[in-house]
């Protein structure tokens, strides 16, 4: 488990039960309101991309991933 504040590109995190990577993320600290992480996250199986937006600290599951040449 890791906060979003941890968050990093090329990390996979494991969300709704399927693994996307963070491909861009931003750390937005409004004048007015919660800081927030607005990221960009692509599905590692279909590919989709995804924009979605995390309060800060909240804590996300993250996935070890190995790499492997077929």
């Amino acid at each position: 488990m890791a906060t979003t504040n941890d968050l990093k590109n090329g990390i996979v995190l494991k969300l709704d039960g399927q693994l996307w990577t963070v491909t861009d993320f931003q750390h937005v600290k409004p004048g007015k309101g919660g800081a927030f992480v607005r990221t960009t996250l692509k599905n590692v199986l279909s590919g989709k991309v995804v924009d979605k937006t995390f309060n800060a600290g909240l804590k996300v599951e993250t996935a070890t991933v190995d790499k492997r040449t077929m």
